[in-house]
């Protein structure tokens, strides 16, 4: 039997069920994570539908369906490069060694595509904002077809970028891209509550002149169709749908094409030349910028995890992203305070925690070079330096970002020295549980904490940020005293050289309470660091 006799697409379908079946029968953990995320998604899905239906009538419905398609089109368009493994059947070049034409593969993988959570997501949506715009019985046919179209629009989309940038996806830079996705989860959080509060002030009315764009740019002109058929313009909702048609028309021909660029063409992803194996061998410049010694080599190690660990980059990102989100999008908001500025130091002390657990079983070549309480204190201090780095210039931009958005300038430096005396605390508090309760971060998987080590993990991030705030309750006590003493306001800026000296002086404390601590435990703390 040929290729083409072959039901291909009921075997494809079969894979992905077997697939999502054998992966639920991994772990419990697994099994319970994906039930309870499936019964989140569709109780959303059902309060979205019902707010659709209840928008039903609404002079300004037809605006947020339209926004809404375009929003989901978007999702679907970036999935496959924010989450890469979400299914295994993104990735074509599994098939590669089988007898299968580009035309029933397309055929197989978009049928295949419609089977999980997120098409059903969509197609709660889509039928949602049918209802809620449709009216009369021509505009609900429109609006049926108009529903098939933008779900297959959606999913071909979601398959052709995937098939477009699969090399990258699979590479280890591929990998490094879905760090991102953390952060722009939470802009994209942030920008949905900022809009939705805009919305809530000024009205849905904003929305209108956007709308009347999108209603032209598939898939969002599928759906509008039902509203112009509900209108009496049959002739546009006619020209909707078929630029939705189109738009399909050519996803499907470019997914194609790629597909059989992919099965066909060599894979040279891998293969370097003698140049690009010449630039990984030499200096990346960092060593003309850090002192000489141990002190200039551990920072530079460290910057490098930075830079190339996935784990350690995933939360250097998150941690910049959210400290720079929350104090500057409640100023936006007129809502926020310039002490929120001290958020940003906050989350970037909290990378001094777990120092060696991003080291793993690695960290016995650390272990060797440290045979003293001086060769761990100088350790300490470089990693905290090579944080500092980052995190001195970051923490002041975000306090003069945050004083530039409320235009209260006269409290830039006590906030600046509370950001930095802050900054300070967490780093000795970093230290010393870096040294007490080191944990492994697994290398493979999403999770950030060995299984049986979670505790740990608590203890020192919530006992350490209890412990820093502890530390600067003298500097919070000088700063509540001199803003309501009578005479207080002409004293604050003294509160910058206070927080720099106290930060300073808590940081070298803290290093030095942790070194003897960290060189008498170096078999505990490598045992500990490579369970992952």
């Amino acid at each position: 039997m040929t290729a083409d006799s072959t039901p291909i697409t009921s075997v494809v379908v079969q894979l992905k069920l077997s697939l999502l079946r054998n992966g639920l029968r991994q772990s419990g953990g697994r099994k319970a994570a994906y039930i309870a995320s499936a019964v989140v998604t569709l109780l959303f899905a059902a309060l979205q539908l019902l707010g659709l239906i209840v928008l039903r009538g609404n002079e300004h419905a037809a605006s947020v369906v339209v926004l809404l398609v375009a929003v989901l089109a978007l999702g679907w368009a970036v999935m496959p490069l924010f989450f890469p493994s979400g299914d295994e059947t993104l990735d074509p070049t599994r098939l590669v060694m089988l007898p299968l034409r580009p035309r029933p593969l397309v055929r197989a993988l978009l049928v295949s595509s419609l089977v999980g959570i997120g098409p059903l997501f969509t197609v709660c949506m889509l039928a949602g904002s049918v209802v809620a715009v449709a009216h009369g019985g021509v505009a609900y046919v429109v609006g049926v077809i108009g529903v098939v179209l933008a779900l297959l629009v959606c999913v071909t989309l979601a398959r052709a970028v995937a098939a477009a940038n699969i090399r990258l996806l699979t590479s280890r830079r591929g990998r490094d891209l879905a760090v991102l996705s953390g952060l722009v989860i939470a802009v994209g959080a942030q920008l949905v509550n900022f809009g939705a509060q805009r919305l809530g002030s000024a009205g849905l009315g904003q929305l209108d002149p956007l709308a009347d764009a999108l209603k032209w740019v598939p898939p969002a002109s599928a759906i509008g169709a039902a509203d112009s058929a509900s209108e009496g313009s049959y002739g546009i909702a006619l020209l909707q749908l078929a630029l939705s048609a189109l738009a399909l028309w050519l996803l499907l021909r470019q997914w194609s094409g790629h597909l059989n660029r992919l099965m066909t063409a060599p894979d040279g992803s891998t293969l370097q030349t003698s140049e690009a194996v010449a630039r990984e061998r030499t200096s990346t410049g960092l060593s003309r910028f850090v002192p000489v010694g141990r002190t200039g080599t551990v920072m530079e190690r460290s910057l490098r995890y930075v830079w190339r660990d996935p784990k350690t980059k995933a939360a250097w990102v998150t941690s910049l992203a959210i400290g720079l989100i929350v104090p500057l999008f409640n100023a936006l908001q007129g809502t926020g305070s310039i002490y929120f500025a001290c958020f940003a130091a906050g989350m970037l002390g909290i990378q001094m925690y777990n120092q060696f657990g991003q080291d793993t079983s690695a960290f016995w070549m650390v272990a060797m070079t440290i045979s003293s309480t001086k060769d761990a204190y100088v350790e300490l201090r470089a990693r905290a330096f090579a944080l500092l780095v980052i995190t001195l210039p970051y923490a002041a931009l975000v306090t003069v970002l945050t004083t530039a958005l409320l235009g209260d300038w006269a409290k830039l430096p006590e906030v600046l020295g509370l950001s930095f005396a802050l900054l300070g605390a967490m780093l000795a508090t970093g230290a010393w549980a870096s040294a007490r309760f080191p944990y492994s971060i697994p290398q493979e998987g999403y999770k950030n904490v060995a299984p049986g080590q979670a505790g740990l993990a608590w203890i020192a991030i919530f006992g350490g940020m209890v412990g820093a705030a502890l530390l600067c309750a003298p500097v919070i006590a000088l700063t509540i005293w001199l803003n309501v003493s009578a005479n207080g306001d002409d004293w604050t800026w003294l509160l910058l050289p206070v927080g720099v000296a106290y930060g300073t002086a808590i940081t070298m404390l803290g290093l030095r309470l942790a070194a003897p601590r960290t060189a008498a435990r170096l078999p505990e703390i490598l045992a500990a660091v490579s369970k992952g």
